[in-house]
């Protein structure tokens, strides 16, 4: 008797397990469905962009959907398990250019008959804790021209005091006295062009005189992608987009990764070719750097047109905003367009904010 109730027993843990480990299974498979929904809709950004806000997370979707369905191949959804397995790593695979590099990459050798320069993005964070930092950076790598977004009137501040190192400048101010941008270069802007900042301080535009050669530079910061104005703003900049010259570089923190329709659609309006990702640039402020490397989002893009070709790019140390700077180095080739007189200059440097445009 007492052997029967052991049996009886054994048997019903077992049936409770096995409806446990049914139950957990299809939990599981609704997950992996839904991710693989999320995953899809953000292949049609250029439908809808609440379908293109899917996209920025295409790597951690993909990685959580792989997961899910490891375990699911000894399931009785593997059939499931493998078709949503081969298209996570599908998906993945979409996004390579922009994967976490986890080995230095090789050293690109610079060209010994032209001029190598160098583009310092940042954003700055408006209420960063340690702006020292950031000086600090620009002192060390010593750029030739440097795109900042989220200039507040902290750092319009805070800037001043490299104003000699970097004379020609341009700050635009945004609304909410936050999200601003602007343009330093040590180089001379050209003699005869106005620099100009776009509509509620999103872009700031420059042609700036490298070696005689000219290049229209500009720092863009857009805003969230939606439901925020990340869409209607990038309609608002489309007329500047479209009128960079020939030779440009463009740098600013887009909100947006670069696989998204978001940024597909401000290199078509200008375009421009964007620079292969330097890597995961931000993440929550409150999450530590080394997350920041290898699980946030690669959101600050670098764009070029013309004769213009980037050799390199890399993502610094942290300064106390919630993005990495990333440093860009580029040459010209000398059949880029150059000015009437390539001895001309412009002499005036522009310190004080200019007003937006518009």
């Amino acid at each position: 008797m007492k052997r029967i109730v052991r049996r009886h027993s054994a048997d019903t843990t077992s049936m409770m397990t096995g409806a446990r480990l049914k139950m957990t299974a299809g939990l599981a498979f609704l997950a992996m469905t839904a991710l693989s929904a999320a995953l899809l809709a953000g292949f049609f950004g250029t439908l809808h962009p609440a379908f293109d806000s899917f996209s920025h997370f295409r790597i951690h979707f993909s990685v959580l959907m792989a997961l899910l369905a490891l375990p699911l191949l000894a399931s009785s959804f593997r059939l499931q398990a493998a078709a949503g397995l081969l298209f996570a790593i599908t998906c993945l695979a979409t996004t390579s250019s922009a994967l976490p590099r986890l080995w230095p990459q090789p050293a690109v050798a610079k060209p010994a008959e032209q001029a190598v320069y160098s583009l310092l993005q940042m954003n700055l964070r408006f209420n960063n804790p340690t702006p020292k930092k950031v000086l600090s950076l620009i002192g060390r790598t010593n750029p030739d021209v440097i795109t900042l977004d989220e200039v507040s009137q902290m750092w319009t501040t805070e800037l001043g005091t490299i104003a000699s190192a970097y004379p020609y400048r341009i700050l635009c101010p945004y609304p909410n006295g936050m999200f601003g941008v602007a343009l330093l270069s040590r180089r001379p802007f050209v003699a005869g062009t106005t620099p100009r900042c776009e509509p509620r301080g999103a872009m700031a535009t420059a042609t700036i005189d490298f070696g005689g050669i000219d290049v229209d530079v500009a720092a863009i910061h857009l805003s969230w992608p939606w439901p925020k104005e990340q869409y209607w703003q990038i309609g608002e900049l489309a007329q500047t987009l479209a009128g960079l010259g020939g030779t440009a570089i463009m740098a600013g923190d887009c909100n947006a990764v670069p696989w998204s329709a978001a940024v597909r659609r401000v290199a078509a309006l200008g375009g421009l070719t964007l620079m292969p990702s330097a890597g995961p640039t931000w993440i929550h402020r409150t999450l530590p750097d080394v997350l920041r490397r290898y699980a946030g989002l690669p959101i600050d893009q670098v764009f070029s047109k013309g004769g213009l070709t980037i050799l390199s790019s890399q993502r610094l140390e942290d300064t106390g905003s919630d993005h990495l700077p990333v440093l860009v180095e580029f040459t010209l080739r000398p059949d880029a367009p150059r000015p009437v007189d390539e001895h001309e200059t412009a002499t005036v440097s522009l310190v004080q904010p200019v007003k937006p445009l518009g």
